[in-house]
């Protein structure tokens, strides 16, 4: 592990496998908000804030409809001199699943690229292991248009766009280890990082273990819960545990969980448009937890907070919430 000094914060950067790309910084700025698109008219600001702080890696996705002011904040970065090059930030962007099908993956980026002003991406996701009937965007959608996923025809354009420059790594969201076995059975180059929840409460060992092995980053989504949003729970926030945790270290909640994700190899990605806890988010890197308080945290009893109920039909590829998972919930 790397460690970049990035606008007077520490943040440690791991070089992601089968990629020529720079090292990802290991700290995240998530710029989902539900309903999507409901900060867009401040979203620039709070990015541009961000920069400020020290943030470099910022996480966006087609569906979140914070493409535009995300590179309306990296264009005004560079103006302001916040930033010398769009070079020192590490951008990532998602296929929505209604782009999930082999002929449109290309046009879904270039359209990425307009959005952001940018010539090419950091790192490309599939968003979800789930196709839509083309041409809409739109969550929660309708059940009937959900339609069969061919993963191989689908990595193979994502392979294409990293060959053309167009983004440097590539990589899934929301895979499970039989799902990523289905892709690395074809790939001719694998996946970089896999996206997934991930949380003191959702701990995702096994998933962890097996993308260790096989060389690919876990970036964990919704490290505090994701309270607030249409999937998330209090329950991490409101873990006793981690409360007496952070008392002890004299230490917000959110900072333990996320020092906890730190220690776990993973990159964390978080989420707050209030400056003082973008700045306490930034504040984990120069304390640890001690074994007693993993070892507690490790015996934290387990619950997944996003099961996917959207993404079932009785139609569809996925009848259960046990098959979107394979089983790993």
């Amino acid at each position: 592990m790397e460690l970049s000094t990035i606008a007077g914060q520490s943040i440690p950067t791991f070089p992601l496998y089968s990629t020529a790309e720079k090292a990802i910084p290991l700290l995240g700025f998530g710029t989902a908000e539900y309903p999507f698109g409901a900060s867009i008219h401040t979203l620039k600001e709070t990015i541009l804030e961000a920069i400020k702080l020290g943030y470099r890696h910022f996480d966006t996705a087609a569906i979140y409809l914070s493409e535009q002011p995300l590179g309306e904040a990296i264009s005004d970065a560079l103006r302001l001199g916040l930033i010398k090059s769009r070079d020192e930030l590490f951008i990532t962007s998602k296929l929505w699943c209604s782009d999930a099908h082999h002929d449109f993956v290309l046009p879904a980026l270039k359209k990425t690229l307009q959005n952001l002003k940018l010539e090419y991406l950091n790192l490309f996701l599939i968003h979800w292991p789930l196709s839509l009937k083309p041409a809409k965007y739109e969550f929660p959608f309708q059940k009937e248009d959900i339609i069969p996923f061919d993963p191989k025809s689908v990595w193979e354009a994502m392979e294409e766009c990293q060959g053309l420059g167009l983004t440097k790594s590539i990589g899934v969201s929301n895979f499970s280890c039989k799902k990523l076995e289905t892709i690395l059975s074809t790939a001719k180059i694998p996946p970089a990082v896999n996206q997934v929840e991930m949380n003191p409460l959702w701990q995702q060992k096994k998933l962890r273990k097996f993308c260790e092995e096989k060389g690919i980053l876990v970036e964990a989504y919704s490290p505090l819960g994701a309270k607030g949003t249409a999937w998330g729970t209090n329950r991490v926030m409101e873990c006793e545990v981690l409360k007496e945790i952070a008392q002890a270290k004299g230490k917000s909640l959110a900072q333990v969980c996320l020092r906890w994700a730190h220690e776990q190899g993973v990159c964390a990605l978080v989420k707050s448009f209030n400056k003082e806890r973008m700045k306490q988010n930034l504040d984990i890197f120069d304390w640890k937890l001690t074994a007693d308080e993993s070892h507690k945290i490790s015996q934290l009893p387990q619950c997944k907070g996003f099961p996917g109920a959207a993404f079932l039909s009785d139609d569809g590829p996925y009848k259960s919430v046990e098959e979107l998972w394979d089983g790993e919930i």
